[in-house]
């Protein structure tokens, strides 16, 4: 999460949709008072004890909310960025298993093992909206990136901030097939299943 004082935004870094590409971008336009919780790569975090003490920097809307006046909180540009959850769990399956390899040896089987096995505290499983919704479900965001056009929600993003846009750059992707080809009817509809609402939510199919 990024809260910048300067620019009156709040950026919430929801795991697995490019948030490292974003930060980086952010960082070159923080102000001396702006604030950045985050774990990997770089290592910092909020002044703000409770939420410090969570050892990554994918916190929600409403946890920073709490932390914040309503005047701070309601008067920020609030922003994420979301990805297809067929897509995303994909990309979970693959970085969870990636120093044995299981995924690039039997995707499927690693897939139906998390589905099976869900890892519900495991912060790179939430699905998407709960980082960006209260407690009602009702969205907390002002604007929502897709992974899907990167570059052009950026560049709407840092135009609605006040900031120049510049090209993101590739922060800790990997390389695979499309995401549809490790599909089979059953891991579809489970993944369907599993994150109806971000799929509702933000407009996404397979």
């Amino acid at each position: 999460m990024i809260i910048s004082l300067e620019h009156r935004f709040i950026f919430a870094a929801i795991p697995k949709t490019g948030t490292h590409a974003v930060r980086r971008a952010l960082r070159e336009h923080m102000g001396a008072q702006d604030m950045e919780q985050v774990g990997l790569f770089v290592q910092r975090k909020l002044p703000i004890p409770e939420l410090a003490q969570i050892r990554h920097g994918h916190l929600t809307l409403q946890q920073i909310r709490r932390h914040l006046s309503a005047e701070d909180f309601d008067g920020a540009f609030k922003f994420a960025f979301v990805r297809n959850p067929f897509d995303r769990f994909v990309s979970y399956c693959a970085f969870m298993t990636r120093a044995e390899g299981h995924f690039e040896h039997d995707p499927k089987a690693v897939m139906r093992h998390y589905l099976a096995n869900p890892p519900a505290r495991h912060i790179l499983f939430q699905p998407q909206n709960a980082f960006v919704t209260d407690p009602d479900g009702k969205l907390l965001s002002d604007d929502l990136g897709r992974v899907e056009e990167m570059q052009q929600s950026y560049d709407r993003i840092a135009e609605r901030i006040g900031i120049p846009s510049q090209p993101l750059e590739k922060v800790n992707a990997s390389s695979r097939r499309d995401y549809r080809e490790y599909y089979d009817a059953p891991l579809k509809s489970g993944v369907a299943r599993l994150y109806a609402r971000d799929l509702e939510l933000f407009g996404y199919e397979f």
